[in-house]
């Protein structure tokens, strides 16, 4: 979906900005309450309480943009993705106390883009919220007209490392894809699957 369609989609038929209900905002505000707490490493129920006035006022008194929603859910998918995201947590939490051990200031790390599939502003912050949370990695900056990441990597040498990190990002995006994409960027993938057919078929 286009910035253009994006904007056209904020506005109800007389060109007014378009207000979403709070229940339309339901589903935005119980992920919030979710990342607050995972963020404050804290789910305890004032804590979440907290949470959830702090996603309230940032719903209701800043203007946000659109929330697109595909209409899907894979709930296999979503066991797939937190199955994969609780390993890249352990594993990533393991290499950083390795560095902060053995390595220590000596451990490179570089500031890479990484340009997503998918155009749509939910997908692209849940993809930002899960790099975060994994331990080595985190968002930078955000270039929502174009979809693409900056984000801090710890642990990269050379431009092959660069490239691996790169796959870890767009294969996170993959399994968010199939768990709650649309139809439009679930094509996308096939057709990557397809091509990537092709071309392994020609060697």
């Amino acid at each position: 979906m286009s910035a253009q369609q994006r904007l056209k989609d904020a506005k109800d038929e007389s060109g007014k900005p378009y207000r979403a209900t709070l229940r339309q905002e339901l589903p935005l505000l119980g992920w919030m309450v979710v990342v607050w707490g995972a963020l404050w490493q804290d789910f305890t129920i004032g804590n979440l309480v907290f949470g959830l006035l702090i996603a309230l006022v940032l719903v209701k008194v800043f203007r946000l943009p659109p929330i697109i929603l595909s209409g899907r859910f894979n709930i296999w998918r979503a066991v797939v993705f937190g199955s994969a995201f609780m390993r890249d947590v352990v594993l990533a939490s393991v290499e950083v106390v390795y560095l902060a051990i053995f390595r220590g200031p000596k451990t490179k790390s570089a500031i890479i883009a990484v340009s997503l599939r998918s155009e749509s502003d939910l997908l692209v912050t849940f993809v930002g919220h899960v790099l975060t949370l994994v331990p080595g990695s985190y968002v930078v900056e955000v270039d929502r007209r174009s979809s693409t990441l900056y984000l801090h990597v710890l642990n990269v040498k050379d431009q092959t490392e660069v490239e691996k990190a790169r796959a870890s990002v767009m294969m996170i995006e993959e399994r968010l894809i199939r768990m709650m994409g649309t139809t439009e960027e679930m094509a996308i993938l096939k057709e990557e699957k397809l091509a990537s057919s092709k071309e392994h078929g020609k060697q």
